[in-house]
């Protein structure tokens, strides 16, 4: 970023700023205060040290102020996205956060975003909300000016603060309420247009991760309530991360777990097999009593009963974002859970809670610990629905509840007995699944921090707001719509959370506050003359300094406050000066030299500009 020459700016009146060289901030007057304590609240390294070291300061739960050096960073990194997005043809734009109603009614966003977003009424009583995310507007914005094929491909994009009422904030800048992003579109004529901007748009996105500095995989990924077809994610490695995600030990499959599709088994004959037959199994209303039942009164030839041969019938209600209330019957194998986040993945935005007692006795053909698929169905007894694991199917038996205390079914066998309504990818993924990509490999689970998605549209919000352009032979066309996002404000805590140590922070060079933390110690007057030189001269050279002037505070004290702001290079001049040299410290490695304070400038700039 350039800045007008020194001597155009007019002097600050500000009696505590005496010097006002743009390019130098100073400890001394910096709004600033770093704490030895971890918050109370702070729950992930990136929460506490952002906190500690003067970068954020909580507001509200899940609202942040972004202190002067957090901002600083959080434009860095704004910088970068806006480099690349530029760099492809991408055009930024920016619209309000104060939305009207009427565009989400006509995608019916109002209704199924639920108690999701921040709804508000003006003093006429009209509906608005701050906008949670803006397709409808990118949509709209483009129909009101574009109706040719002659005008796409269009690509737009925007950096803004968006608002989410997250009923969970949590991890500071995380998962908060208010949030920067950058939200982009694509809007094409044809499928094969589509392809071409997504492949950009993921190109992209390559380059500016790389640059952000944390290790981050791509995986596939569900577009959830969006829809759309083809849908990846940017997920930071990180043990504080929400997604969970899994690699193939032998090929290159990469997905989020909330994605993965279980290999189906293909169907078993079973025509020799013997009839479903009720037995009484007493007191054995959970998977492992009904299996150490099975083991002593029904044992197998060929190996023992386990609980991979139950079928565990999980029920749960879906809260609709109408407010409608829906029971659900999950039947999955025994030896397996359902992955609540991996469930409502597959059913967003419908929210899911377990089945309270009061649920349960709403149906009374239901026999809790003896649930079985002979009332589970909407053509069934329960008139529930009943989806199972892909794993339960055609022609696999197993052993379940028969509707009676008491009570399971052996030899219960999938197609011939009982047909469900439906499949759903609901169990937990774990370590050593098979991968559903190649026949060699297995699934090796991880956490991450989802930092990017990318995913394409289709026609749905063309549709939903009438988005149709004139096609080369003048006839009128749907557009189709990519959707491409990365989370600013997270993008921080990723980086945060992948750079640091015992002491503090450790930044990329890229994303630092300022490219030097120069430190001067001791009561000498000299060694504050010479920081204060120094700083000068690396200014000059365009490299932004972060001096540490103040004259009352111990060495310790600032030496502490550089490990824990982070910045890359630290120079510190103090005792080396009678010397000649002062001391450049490397925050990352902790390797120390000495440089003569004649050729300082120069050396620290070859330092930061990595020449």
């Amino acid at each position: 970023m350039s800045t007008p020459p020194t001597s155009a700016r007019v002097p600050s009146t500000n009696p505590r700023v005496s010097r006002t060289n743009p390019r130098i901030l100073r400890m001394s007057t910096l709004f600033l205060r770093t704490l030895r304590e971890d918050p109370a609240d702070a729950e992930v390294p990136s929460h506490r040290l952002l906190v500690r070291a003067g970068y954020v300061r909580r507001a509200a739960p899940g609202i942040y102020t972004w202190l002067p050096l957090g901002l600083r960073v959080l434009r860095n990194v704004e910088s970068i996205i806006r480099e690349e997005m530029d760099a492809i043809g991408a055009q930024e734009l920016s619209f309000p956060a104060l939305l009207p109603r009427e565009p989400y009614e006509a995608s019916n966003r109002w209704t199924t975003y639920g108690n999701g977003i921040f709804r508000v009424q003006d003093r006429k009583g009209a509906d608005y909300l701050l906008g949670p995310t803006h397709e409808e507007m990118f949509t709209l914005a483009v129909k009101d000016l574009y109706s040719s094929y002659k005008d796409l491909p269009v690509w737009l994009y925007q950096i803004q603060t968006k608002y989410r009422d997250e009923a969970r904030p949590r991890a500071g800048v995380l998962r908060g309420r208010e949030f920067v992003m950058k939200d982009s579109y694509s809007f094409d004529v044809s499928d094969e247009g589509l392809d071409r901007s997504y492949a950009a748009h993921r190109a992209a996105y390559v380059k500016t991760f790389d640059r952000l500095g944390f290790d981050y995989v791509i995986v596939k990924a569900t577009s959830g309530a969006m829809g759309g077809s083809r849908s990846e994610e940017f997920l930071a490695k990180a043990e504080v991360g929400e997604d969970t995600y899994v690699r193939c030990t032998s090929c290159d499959y990469a997905a989020n777990v909330e994605a993965v599709a279980v290999r189906v088994p293909a169907p078993v004959p079973y025509d020799d097999l013997p009839p479903a037959h009720a037995e009484a199994t007493p007191d054995t209303p959970t998977i492992e009593t009904l299996v150490d039942h099975l083991n002593e009164t029904f044992p197998r030839k060929d190996r023992p009963w386990s609980a991979g041969d139950t079928l565990k019938n999980v029920l749960v209600m879906l809260k609709h974002p109408d407010g409608r209330r829906e029971p659900l019957a999950i039947g999955l194998p025994g030896d397996r859970d359902v992955d609540a986040k991996r469930l409502e993945g597959q059913l967003e935005p419908i929210e899911v809670e377990p089945m309270s007692e009061a649920d349960l006795a709403q149906h009374p053909v239901l026999v809790r610990g003896y649930i079985g698929p002979g009332v589970l169905g909407e053509r069934r007894g329960s008139k529930i629905r009943y989806l199972v694991d892909p794993r339960v199917s055609e022609g696999t038996r197993w052993v379940t509840g028969a509707d009676t205390k008491g009570s399971h079914v052996l030899d219960l066998v999938v197609g011939r007995d009982f047909t469900p309504d439906g499949t759903v990818e609901a169990a937990d993924v774990r370590d050593g699944d098979a991968c559903p990509n190649c026949a060699e490999g297995v699934l090796e689970t991880a956490r991450g921090i989802e930092m990017g998605h990318i995913f394409q549209l289709g026609r749905w919000f063309a549709e939903a707001l009438d988005l149709r352009v004139l096609d080369e032979n003048g006839k009128l066309v749907t557009v189709t719509m990519g959707s491409y996002g990365i989370g600013v404000t997270r993008a921080v805590a990723a980086i945060a959370e992948s750079n640091h140590d015992e002491l503090g922070l450790v930044w990329p060079r890229e994303i630092a506050p300022a490219g030097v933390h120069l430190v001067a110690t001791g009561k000498d007057q000299a060694v504050f003359d010479t920081a204060e030189s120094l700083a000068g001269e690396l200014a000059a050279r365009g490299i932004e300094v972060l001096l540490d002037d103040r004259q009352k505070v111990s060495p310790g004290v600032k030496f502490k406050d550089a490990e824990l702001v982070g910045i890359p290079t630290i120079v510190v001049v103090g005792k080396g000066l009678a010397d000649g040299v002062v001391e450049v410290k490397d925050r990352a490695t902790g390797d120390r030299e000495d440089v003569a304070v004649a050729s300082a400038a120069d050396h620290v700039a070859r330092l930061v500009r990595g020449a």
